[in-house]
């Protein structure tokens, strides 16, 4: 049985009530796109006011929010405000309470509702999502996990769309996945005018073949950087590049 919370340096996430918990490729990928924003650029111009160019969005939203690990581990690399958009009212209730109890909540907003009939009232530098897992293959029991882990809430092309409707021109949008489904992902992004930027095959250890793909992407049309991470490495120690970018987060690292 998974444990009720879960302890990192700068903030707690309860997750008892939550569809699905915390994990280890979870928390890489918010550890992955909290590091990449920092390269990223975003242009904003105002009526009346000349360009300006700022070196860290300054909206993010996170489409299935979950416990709220996404928007906290972003919040605590950069000063955003940070929404976030939950199907399932037990696990947007977790995510509420993790986030008053953080010190970052009067940067993070959260909202209960289907993101497929939900308008949002502004377009967003930086959307995020760790999506439905597991489109057609054979379902759990419960249907709170079924729509946390399956299509039975949002299929990928539905997910594309919303993204390509609330993106800014200059914004990226970052996505955890299957390995076995990436391409799909990225032939479907492709027709909304989101291409690939970086491509992060993840592997669970050296010795095993690819399991996760982090991707990101935006607007702009470029040779996309394709690299590989393991989280283990032969003798089931964390990697170094693991280490790197999970040592501002884990207690223990």
């Amino acid at each position: 049985m998974p444990n009720h919370y879960f302890q990192f340096k700068q903030f707690t996430v309860q997750q008892e009530k939550a569809a699905l918990k915390v994990s280890t490729d979870s928390c890489l990928f918010g550890a992955w796109i909290a590091e990449e924003v920092r390269s990223m650029k975003y242009e904003v111009r105002s009526v009346g006011t000349p360009l300006t160019t700022h070196h860290s969005p300054l909206a993010i939203l996170d489409i299935g929010a979950g416990t709220g690990l996404l928007m906290l581990m972003l919040a605590q690399k950069n000063n955003a405000m940070i929404d976030g958009i939950e199907i399932d009212e037990p696990s947007y209730q977790q995510a509420k309470e993790n986030i008053e109890a953080s010190p970052w909540k009067e940067r993070l907003q959260l909202f209960q509702a289907d993101v497929k009939q939900f308008s949002f009232s502004k377009k967003y530098d930086l959307i995020l999502s760790n999506p439905p897992f597991y489109e057609g293959d054979l379902k759990a029991g419960a249907a709170n996990r079924n729509v946390a882990m399956h299509d039975a809430g949002l299929k990928l092309d539905e997910l594309v769309g919303i993204v390509a409707a609330n993106l800014t021109e200059a914004g990226s949008f970052a996505v955890l996945l299957p390995f076995t489904r990436a391409e799909y992902m990225i032939e479907k992004a492709a027709t909304a005018n989101l291409h690939l930027q970086k491509h992060v095959q993840v592997k669970q250890s050296v010795k095993h073949g690819y399991f996760r793909s982090m991707l990101l992407f935006a607007h702009t049309t470029k040779e996309p950087v394709v690299e590989e991470l393991a989280i283990k490495d032969a003798d089931n120690n964390y990697t170094v590049d693991f280490v790197n970018l999970l040592k501002d987060y884990y207690l223990y690292l």
